[in-house]
Order: C-alpha cells, then sequence, then structure tokens
C-alpha cells in the first residue's frame, strides 16, 4: 500500500514558530538563556542598526527602529525559532538609492509596500520556490553588495572633505579620488584600530562582542583625546531617547506607482535574504523552519517598521547565528534582542553621540569583508565556464548596474544553462537492448541495458529508447533522431521507461511522429510508460485508439509478432 503524502493545513504552515515552543514547554531556565542570548545579541546589533542606517543614507536612530520593532515582529510571528531581524547591509545599496531618487518619505512607502507583497508571496505559498536561487547568482551578488558597502565607506574612513557623493560606482571612484588630499589623519587612525580591535578579538576571544568592544574602545580615545574627527553628534545632533508615534506613510497613487519598483525590489532581495538565513540557522541546529509563515512575519515587520521611521527588515545571518552561538531556546531570544536594544536606546541614546563615524565605518568594512564570501567566489570561478559566467554577470551588472537587473540577469542565465544541460542529457537509442529478456520481469533490478541495432531481429519493426528529460528544450533534437531512422518498417517500439520527464512539447513532438508512422502504414508501440507520461501524452491526445501502450519492449515485440501471424494466417486463409 503505498502512503499519500501529508498535507499541511492552513494552522500548520503559518503558526508561528513561538507557539511551537511554548507548547512544548517553556520554564525559567529556558528564559534564562533566550535572555543571555538575547542580551548578546542585542549588543552585536546596537552598532550595526546604526552603521547600516547611516550608510543607507538615513539617520541611525531609524536603525535601531528597524531592530526594535521589525526584529520584535519577527521573532513573535515568524517560522524559525533562531531568526533575528533588522537591517541589513544587503539592503545598503537599495535603500540609498530609493532615499535620493525618493527621499525618506519614498522609501518608507517603498518599505511599506514591499510588506504587503512580502505577506502576500507568504500567503500564496510561494516562500519554497525561494530555494531555487542559483547559487552562482547568490555569491555574485553577495560579492558585488560587498564592493559597494566598502566604496560607500571610504569616505568616512579616510575622513574625506567630500560635500557630495555620486551613488554609481565608477563616478564615486573618481569624486573619492579628488578628494584624496583632504585625508584625515585622525580618522584614518580610529577607522584602522576599529578594524583591528575586531580581527583581534574574533582572533582571541570570539565569544565576545567584537563591533561592540571596537566602537566603545574608538569613541573613548576619540572622545578623551579630543580627536578632530566627525561623529554622530556632530553630524547627525545625536540620537532619540525615544520611539516615535507611529503614522502611516505620506502616499498619492502618483507616489505609490513611482516607489513599486523599488519595494519589489526590497521583497525580492528580502525573500532571498530572510530565507538564507532560515536555512543557516537550520543547518546549525537541526531544526526546520516554516519558510511562508517567515514571509508573512517578514511582511509583518516591514508593515510595522516604517510606521515607527524604520527601514526595511529581513532576517540577518550573522546576528542569527550569534543567537543560536549564544545558546538561544526560541523566538524568545530574538524578541528580548528588541526590548534591550529599546532598553540601551532610553538609557544611553545621549551617548551615541560620541561615536566617531569612522569607528562604523571600519566596522561596515569588516561586514563587506565577511559578505564577499571569498573562498565560494573563487570555487565557482575554478568549478566551470557556465557557472563562472553565471557568477562574474551577477557580480558586473549589480556593482555596475543595479542588484535587481543582477539578480534577475544571473537567474535567467543560470536557467538557460540549465535547460541546455538538461537537453543534452537525451537520448535516442535503436535496435535491441541487450538485456531484453530481462527488462520484461524486472529481473535486472532496474539496469537499463545498451541499446544495439544490429540485434534487431525483424528488420519491419524498429525499436526506439529515449532516456532523460523529455522536454520543450530536448523536443528539436529527439525530432530529428526520430526523423533520421533511415528505414521505414511496418511498426515501431518507442521504449520510454529510461523517461524522466515529459512535458506537452516532448509529447506533442512524439505525436507528430506518431502521425507522420501511421501516414506511412505503420503501427506505434509505446512500452514503459510510466503513469505520469501516460496522462501527459492522453492529454496531448495520444489515445489507445493511435497507439498501443505495452508494459515493457518485449511484451510490445511479442504483441507485434501475434498480429503478423494472425495477418499472415488471415492472408493465407483467403488465397486458399
Amino acid at each position: 500500500m503505498v502512503a499519500t503524502p501529508h498535507k499541511a493545513g492552513f494552522l500548520e504552515l503559518y503558526s508561528p514558530k513561538l507557539v511551537t515552543v511554548l507548547k512544548e514547554g517553556y520554564g525559567l531556565t529556558q528564559l534564562k538563556a533566550d535572555a543571555l542570548s538575547g542580551l548578546t545579541v542585542a549588543i552585536v546589533a546596537l552598532p550595526l542598526s546604526m552603521a547600516i542606517a547611516i550608510a543607507s543614507g538615513v539617520t541611525p536612530d531609524r536603525g535601531l527602529y528597524t531592530s526594535i520593532v521589525g526584529g520584535f515582529i519577527v521573532s513573535a510571528f515568524g517560522g524559525s525559532r533562531f531568526q533575528i531581524g533588522g537591517p541589513a547591509g544587503a539592503f545598503i545599496v537599495l535603500v540609498s538609492a530609493t532615499v535620493a531618487q525618493h527621499g525618506l518619505e519614498g522609501l518608507l512607502l517603498a518599505t511599506f509596500l514591499s510588506g504587503l507583497l512580502l505577506a502576500a508571496v507568504g500567503l500564496l505559498r510561494l516562500g519554497t520556490f525561494i530555494k531555487y536561487m542559483p547559487y552562482p547568482v547568490t555569491v555574485g551578488f553577495t560579492a558585488g553588495i560587498a564592493v559597494i558597502i566598502f566604496a560607500s565607506q571610504i569616505k568616512d574612513l579616510l575622513g574625506l572633505g567630500l560635500a557630495e557623493e555620486p551613488a554609481p560606482l565608477l563616478p564615486k571612484l573618481q569624486a573619492l579620488a579628488g578628494a584624496l588630499p583632504s585625508f584625515n589623519v585622525a580618522a584614518i587612525a580610529i577607522a584602522a584600530l576599529t578594524i583591528g580591535l575586531i580581527a583581534v578579538t574574533r582572533r582571541y576571544r570570539p565569544l565576545w562582542p567584537a563591533f561592540l568592544i571596537a566602537v566603545t574602545m574608538t569613541s573613548l580615545i576619540a572622545a578623551l583625546a579630543g580627536l578632530p574627527v566627525e561623529t554622530i553628534g556632530t553630524r547627525f545632533g545625536g540620537i532619540p531617547q525615544t520611539l516615535p508615534m507611529p503614522r502611516l506613510p505620506e502616499f498619492s497613487y502618483a507616489q505609490v506607482a513611482a516607489v513599486l519598483p523599488n519595494a519589489f525590489a526590497f521583497a525580492l532581495l528580502g525573500c532571498i535574504e530572510s530565507l538564507l538565513s532560515a536555512v543557516v540557522a537550520d543547518s546549525m541546529t537541526g531544526r526546520r523552519h516554516r519558510s511562508n509563515c517567515e514571509l508573512v512575519a517578514q511582511g509583518l515587520a516591514n508593515l510595522a517598521s516604517p510606521l515607527f521611521g524604520g527601514i526595511c527588515v529581513t532576517g540577518n545571518i550573522a546576528r542569527t547565528a550569534a543567537n543560536v552561538r549564544s545558546g538561544a531556546r526560541g523566538p524568545v531570544s530574538g524578541m528580548l534582542h528588541a526590548l534591550f536594544l529599546l532598553l540601551f536606546m532610553l538609557v544611553a541614546a545621549p551617548l551615541a553621540a560620541y561615536i566617531p563615524l569612522a569607528a562604523l565605518a571600519g566596522v561596515l568594512a569588516v561586514v563587506a569583508w565577511n559578505m564577499a564570501e571569498k573562498h565560494a567566489f573563487a570555487t565557482l570561478l575554478r568549478a566551470s565556464r557556465a557557472d563562472a559566467a553565471v557568477l562574474l554577470l551577477t557580480f558586473v551588472l549589480v556593482i555596475f548596474r543595479d542588484l535587481s537587473t543582477g539578480i534577475l540577469v544571473g537567474f535567467s542565465l543560470s536557467v538557460l544553462l540549465f535547460l541546455q544541460r538538461m537537453a543534452q542529457t537525451v537520448d535516442v537509442e535503436s535496435g535491441l537492448p541487450l538485456i531484453a529478456e530481462d527488462q520484461a520481469d524486472g529481473s535486472n533490478g532496474g539496469e537499463r541495458g545498451r541499446y544495439d541495432a544490429t540485434l534487431a531481429s525483424d528488420r519491419d519493426v524498429a525499436v526506439v529508447r529515449l532516456s532523460g528529460a523529455f522536454f520543450f528544450g530536448a523536443a528539436g533534437a529527439v525530432s530529428m533522431a526520430l526523423d533520421s531512422i533511415a528505414d521505414q518498417p511496418n511498426a515501431y517500439v518507442i521504449d520510454l521507461s529510461a523517461v524522466s520527464m515529459l512535458d506537452s512539447t516532448g509529447a506533442a513532438t512524439l505525436n507528430g511522429f506518431i502521425r507522420k508512422a501511421q501516414r506511412h502504414g505503420a503501427s506505434v508501440y509505446l512500452a514503459g510508460a510510466a503513469r505520469p507520461l501516460r496522462r501527459t501524452l492522453l492529454s496531448q491526445g495520444i489515445s489507445r485508439s493511435k497507439v498501443y501502450f505495452r508494459r515493457s519492449v518485449k511484451l510490445a515485440l511479442a504483441s507485434i509478432r501475434k498480429r503478423t501471424a494472425a495477418q499472415t494466417e488471415a492472408q493465407t486463409a483467403v488465397s486458399a
């Protein structure tokens, strides 16, 4: 008896992991572990949230709003036990471009619309399709984002006096090169010290919050020594100590139409980043996330974040990994991380004014270095020409065009290359199988023998085996191979037992060959077609009135011999 696959219901698909964890039993021990991990992640997220916000072209407080509001919702309603939500480095390019193009209100509206799109993707159960994003595309766009992030931090790393910095990479580099004489030695020293402290801390004390330690130390040095470096206070005037009152972004039909492409880009990247992060958490813990539930939670977070002035929310791989390594037991850790950040803002916001921008630039330089996936990049370059082409095309387009174009073009090229590879796996062989006798009763254990034309015992019967995926990409090659059969026999046996997949184009191609054979007076036998293949054939009009279906080549040949013998007897009787 064949077991039918279990179909998950709505509640099973969209029940947050928080509910699952509470049902399993949640006590004081779990709360202590989650509180400690939540505090650890909050310490990591504090400088990162501000640094990402500044690099995105908005004030640092908006990064904190994003982590507090969005992070709480992602953990409370998400489909992953350990996902940590907040602003991510991958969004810096898109967010800064949206701010430059549509202003802050346009950014908030695009973020809100992306929340609707993400929730819709989750509710339509499309989250499972994100796993089909090719690995070279993921590595390519991640490396491209890393290059852009680092380029965006050169100004603050060197303390350059550049009033206006172009967004495109080449003009940006030209402007930075022209401003090099204005470098600030103190800023360079602070940035270098920040990077050095992060590297040393991670090397010798990997469990310590390297980012916070580096930013705190360099801020103290800059303040006590009176170094002439730009700080959060001098550029932004500090950080508010409270969350703003929620309000809807200003919008009109024209504004919605203008920012909708940005919203689609946010949603696309949000799907990829959040589910990649959830997969990383699964690989570290052995758990399984609910992808569609996670996307609904990401949608809710992106709906709520702009109400409080926050920017795009997504699952963050680095913070999620830190959450797992810190001993988190469930989503409560992520919720507490958001509450700890709120507490930090309420208590210590005035101190943030002393943080040097060069220190935050150093933090983002490290983030960009880690994002680049240098080993994976080099491996893919050596793997194959196809993977290298997809990788480099995605990488170059992300850097010199934009993120959405890079992902879409890289994905499209990957699909075309995949179809080409699949088409090359289709094979057409004629003759008789070397193990035809074994094939009929299955005694060979399912092994497929090679076909050999010299074994054909009846020249009036052509036996042809199709193998591989017979789909639209291979239809032309299969059609040519079938038409190239030199003889015109009285019967064809087409062995479909090795066909792994048949689409409507393949079935239509086969139907065309059958009609052609029948015009020449030949009968056609289809052998070994599995049930899914038969359904496709029947849907294309290849019915039992046109062809003979048999379970194996041996049975088809036996039917032909029996039919031929009957015809011979009938002819003999008539002539007698």
